[in-house]
């Protein structure tokens, strides 16, 4: 402190200071929240519209815009609104209408201009499938209802038989003839709309006469009214009926084969996997399975199919396995051409060529494919992994890089002798 300020200056500040009374400790003002704070007012989520510019200056003009926007309900359509509630329905609609004051709704209520706002006010006579839920057209199930026993059903088959029969027609002592001309001419409704709209009941205490509701659809007949002549079955002639369900219709337009030369091609299931699909419902298990297809005489084709049932993905990989056939080079249509090597991830195949009557040596899946193709000596290994989809695909990928020797010596401008040929006369067996 410098000692040429005076004393009073001190005194002074020292005295005014005791006399002020003591402030209250600050607070702060802004409340704590994580989020930053808004530097200006929200925006209102809806335009603003003032009262001049919807014409509601005066009680006329406001009792006008009311009748407009917010109209009673005209006597037809109470009527119709009668016909389709029941009266203590009727009455709660009632008060609900007394008890909203229109007059309040143009006052006070905001009137969206978006272009996400609702195609009505109150208007709840359309649907729309985006907002609304889907009505029920038919009652409610009968919780007492039951599937019928055989007694049942043979007594409801009865009842349905008998009210196709004439009544005022004596069949006794008729012949079976003259009781099918009477029942033709008597019973004007065909058979197959018969079996069609007569579907006997599975259900006991049900109210609907038609067939109940179930997860099978029944089958439409050949000469229904309304869908004979729309679908052509996929039944060929030139089948002899051995393609009856039309498994092989879309097989025979891809390979020009026909139904007895698909049926002859032998096909094998070698690997069956189960893949799991991971889904906002869990995890779909699916059967992965891998076929070959081959016709004993030089071509193979391989089927890779999906699906949930392991029928249907064994059909779908056979059926692709034989579309997929491929030829494959032989050397005296028993063994392949010298050595050759193929690599499918860390399996690796080589296979090699063999003397006649060596036989197939190798492991239970290359034996099948080689069995397919139709070679009967040769030798194969896997001196790495042995993945069984991996060993597959890497055999397939072997026998399809042999190489020609006709190409490989008209390549070298030479020409090729098979000395086996020239020494033993052809007879090399």
């Amino acid at each position: 402190m410098s000692v040429a300020r005076p004393a009073r200056c001190l005194l002074s500040r020292r005295f005014a200071a005791a006399a002020k009374p003591a402030a209250a400790p600050s607070q702060c003002h802004a409340p704590f929240h994580s989020s930053a704070q808004l530097a200006a007012r929200r925006k209102a989520r809806f335009k603003s519209i003032r009262a001049e510019e919807m014409g509601l200056t005066s009680p006329e003009k406001i009792e006008e815009f009311t009748k407009q926007t917010f109209p009673q309900y005209t006597p037809e359509e109470m009527d119709v609104l009668k016909k389709r509630y029941t009266p203590e329905q009727m009455v709660a609609l009632e008060a609900g209408e007394a008890a909203i004051d229109p007059k309040d709704l143009t006052i006070q209520g905001r009137m969206r201009k978006d272009p996400y706002q609702l195609p009505y006010l109150d208007d709840f006579s359309k649907i729309y499938p985006i907002i609304d839920k889907r009505p029920k057209t038919g009652p409610p199930p009968n919780l007492r209802s039951r599937f019928m026993t055989l007694e049942e059903h043979t007594e409801d088959l009865s009842r349905r038989l008998e009210e196709l029969i004439p009544k005022d027609v004596n069949f006794e002592g008729m012949s079976t003839e003259d009781i099918e001309k009477v029942l033709q001419a008597r019973v004007d409704l065909p058979m197959e709309e018969a079996k069609y709209f007569l579907e006997p009941q599975t259900l006991t205490d049900t109210d609907s006469s038609g067939p109940d509701n179930s997860a099978v659809a029944p089958g439409l007949g050949k000469k229904l009214a309304g869908v004979a002549g729309l679908y052509k079955a996929p039944i060929d002639p030139e089948d002899g009926g051995l393609d009856d369900q039309g498994i092989y219709q879309n097989l025979k337009r891809r390979t020009r084969l026909t139904v007895q030369d698909i049926l002859a091609v032998v096909t094998k299931t070698l690997v069956i996997r189960f893949v799991s699909n991971q889904t906002r419902l869990g995890k779909i298990q699916r059967a992965w399975i891998l076929a070959i297809a081959g016709n004993g005489n030089g071509r193979l084709g391989v089927g890779v199919a999906k699906s949930v049932e392991m029928s249907v993905a064994a059909q779908k990989a056979r059926l692709l396995a034989i579309q997929n056939m491929r030829p494959i080079r032989r050397y005296e249509d028993r063994t392949i051409y010298g050595s050759v090597k193929g690599k499918v991830g860390a399996t690796i195949v080589q296979i090699d060529a063999r003397p006649p009557g060596f036989g197939l040596r190798a492991s239970h899946r290359l034996f099948e494919i080689f069995r397919a193709v139709g070679i009967h000596d040769i030798a194969a290994r896997m001196p790495r992994s042995r993945n069984p989809m991996n060993s597959v695909k890497a055999c397939i990928e072997a026998l399809q890089s042999q190489k020609d020797p006709n190409e490989i010596a008209v390549g070298r401008g030479k020409k090729l002798v098979d000395v086996r040929k020239v020494y033993y006369g052809g007879n090399v067996y």
